[in-house]
């Protein structure tokens, strides 16, 4: 019996003698109580066309008298070569079944060498930098304090409770490129990019193909229609999906559980996206300065010249790689986490304190070599405790999530309040009307009145009536409110910081002066 060509499963091709039996579209390996396909059979110049249940009995008798009738041969004759068909495809399929719940990810045998050299990086005293050097060889361009947050909220995907980010900015300021290029520094067999998603797609993953994996969505804009099973994923860590199906007893009541955890990562071009995401999500905005546009254009002309050191760059990726591969899904624990108060400035503080001390967590967690393992002597149970020193490198890394999470206007806004600040002391100029604005900074001037008015609704600008002068001037309430701020944000997390160093000062033994006799 010859043997099915299966190179294309779409495409399946069985040869009998002079009969060719082409399955057009492949079969599908679900259901096995049926086994429809879209066949063509040729013999010579004659060609027959079916689409039929392989095994509906009076549907597979019609085919082989049509077939027998075409083909001027007996039905005695190809009565046995439609069954020789129907067995093969018959084992196909079983064979593919039984191969996809075996297949498992088989993440790469690291060599002694690669292990050592693993094991040096994160047993590095300044470990985040030296990082951050290593993601900057690897490819990434720039962002520099962006693209550590990212790794370390992509690192998080180990942990019970990891991190997630979106980031933001408008098109073709390089979001998508940030994500790709950090995930790329991560094993692959851990990451998943996410192009296009229908609103069930979620729930027919295998039940832990998902679990602990990185979630790359390049346009979350075009991902509405999941956002729900993506936010039931990130906080319940699973998804269920009910559905009735058709079984020869009859209709059935199932249901399909996909586990997590997961890290969700995304891009967006829109400010205001669900609250109910973002609110489960770190924001970060991707640099559109001048200075960034440089560093960017300096690397394409570097890679178009051929002076980029790929070698380098390769070696910088495997490193980070091999990292994160001997990285153990160790329990952190924070001893200083009562001790840890957010200002209050901080808008929507329990989510933003949950987001603060995971954070945290997770810089302890990518710090696991150089830190002292406990177990219990009770459950056996292993964990690692944060130190201060983690605490203060996070809060360098958060300072700027914290400022935005504590700033009243948008990201847009805020950027543009600060350009207009500039623009008003470089000029020497106290009162302004949208007009002047709009030609001092070459803007649109709808945009301009847009920000406007955003800035007066949050007192940021008011408006001045000026004697001769028929437009509406404006004038600045405070050059000094977002400086203020930062201030403040510093110097709470700096009195936290420095009442846990306080609290947990080690103690000194007294020296006593033994008495002389006589």
């Amino acid at each position: 019996m010859s043997v099915l060509n299966t190179d294309n499963p779409d495409f399946i091709v069985w040869e009998h003698e002079k009969l060719c039996f082409d399955i057009l579209g492949g079969i599908r390996m679900e259901g096995l109580d049926r086994l429809r396909v879209t066949l063509r059979v040729r013999f010579d110049q004659e060609v027959i066309r079916h689409n039929l249940d392989l095994y509906n009995d009076d549907a597979l008798t019609k085919l082989v008298r049509k077939c027998a009738e075409r083909f001027e041969m007996s039905s005695s004759y190809m009565y046995p070569v439609v069954g020789q068909l129907v067995n093969l495809l018959e084992d196909y399929r079983i064979k593919a079944i039984q191969e996809a719940k075996e297949t498992t990810v088989v993440k790469k045998e690291l060599t002694p060498e690669e292990a050592k050299a693993a094991k040096q990086l994160l047993c590095s005293k300044n470990l985040l930098s030296d990082i951050n050097d290593l993601i900057g060889k690897g490819g990434v361009i720039g962002e520099v304090d962006n693209r550590l947050l990212m790794y370390i909220i992509f690192t998080s995907r180990l942990m019970a409770n990891p991190l997630h980010i979106i980031s933001m900015g408008a098109s073709g300021t390089g979001k998508s490129h940030l994500q790709e290029s950090v995930a790329a520094l991560l094993p692959p067999e851990d990451c998943m990019s996410i192009t296009d998603l229908s609103p069930s797609s979620f729930y027919y993953f295998k039940p832990n193909e998902l679990s602990h994996k990185l979630l790359l969505i390049e346009d979350l804009d075009g991902a509405k229609r999941v956002l729900y099973p993506l936010r039931e994923l990130q906080s319940k860590k699973y998804i269920t999906k009910t559905f009735v199906e058709k079984t020869r007893q009859g209709l059935r009541t199932t249901s399909r559980t996909v586990y997590g955890p997961v890290c969700v990562a995304g891009c967006t071009t829109q400010e205001q996206i669900y609250e109910d995401n973002s609110n489960r999500s770190f924001l970060i905005y991707i640099d559109d300065s001048e200075d960034q546009d440089q560093l960017i254009m300096d690397y394409q002309r570097t890679i178009s010249a051929g002076t980029r050191g790929e070698v380098a760059q390769e070696q910088a990726k495997v490193l980070l790689q091999n990292s994160q591969r001997i990285l153990e899904p160790l329990k952190v624990v924070n001893p200083f986490a009562s001790q840890l108060v957010l200002p209050k400035s901080v808008f929507k503080p329990r989510r933003t304190n949950a987001h603060y001390l995971h954070f945290i967590e997770a810089v302890t967690f990518l710090h696991q070599a150089q830190r002292t393992l406990h177990v219990s002597k009770e459950t056996g149970e292993q964990w690692i405790e944060t130190t201060i020193e983690d605490i203060q490198n996070a809060n360098v890394l958060m300072k700027d999530i914290l400022l935005k999470k504590s700033d009243k206007l948008s990201p847009a806004v805020r950027s543009y309040f600060e350009q207009l600040k500039s623009y008003l002391k470089r000029k020497k100029r106290n009162t302004f009307t949208h007009t002047d604005i709009s030609y001092g900074l070459e803007m649109s001037l709808t945009r301009v009145k847009r920000y406007h008015y955003a800035l007066m609704d949050n007192n940021y600008l008011k408006m001045k009536k000026v004697k001769g002068k028929k437009a509406n001037q404006y004038q600045v309430v405070s050059y000094q409110e977002y400086k203020e701020l930062q201030s403040h944000l510093d110097n709470e997390l700096n009195k936290a910081l420095d009442n846990i160093k306080k609290n947990n000062r080690p103690k000194r033994t007294r020296k006593t002066t033994p008495k002389m006799d006589g």
